[in-house]
């Protein structure tokens, strides 16, 4: 087992965690309550929700899961995407419309 990925909101770790699931790769997720507990107000980075890889040799492909899907999401950041079937305007985070739930294809137009 091998950590992967660290974040202080576990949201993020959840979302990329799901992300690794998805594609096949088992992870388990640990300071997943630490952040709540009411342990420290100071933001102690070994206390952060973090994403381990359960077996040593799937690493390389998580890894290069992760480094995509984050180019991804910044590349994404601020732009929009139009449904193609409802006309309904979605963030480009999104994979399918939140209105009729139509798979969306985010083009790249910078």
């Amino acid at each position: 087992m091998k950590e992967i990925f660290r974040h202080l909101d576990l949201s993020t770790v959840s979302y990329y965690g799901n992300l690794l699931e998805s594609e096949g790769i088992p992870v388990i997720l640990r300071n997943e309550h630490t952040t709540t507990s009411g342990i420290t107000s100071i933001p102690i980075p070994e206390f952060y929700p973090n994403i381990c890889v359960l077996y040593d040799e799937d690493y390389p492909k998580a890894w290069d899961i992760l480094n995509k899907a984050m180019h991804a999401d910044k590349e994404r950041a601020g732009q929009e995407i139009v449904c193609p079937k409802c006309g309904e305007v979605n963030p480009a985070n999104f994979d399918f419309c939140f209105s009729c739930e139509e798979n969306l294809v985010f083009e790249n137009k910078s």
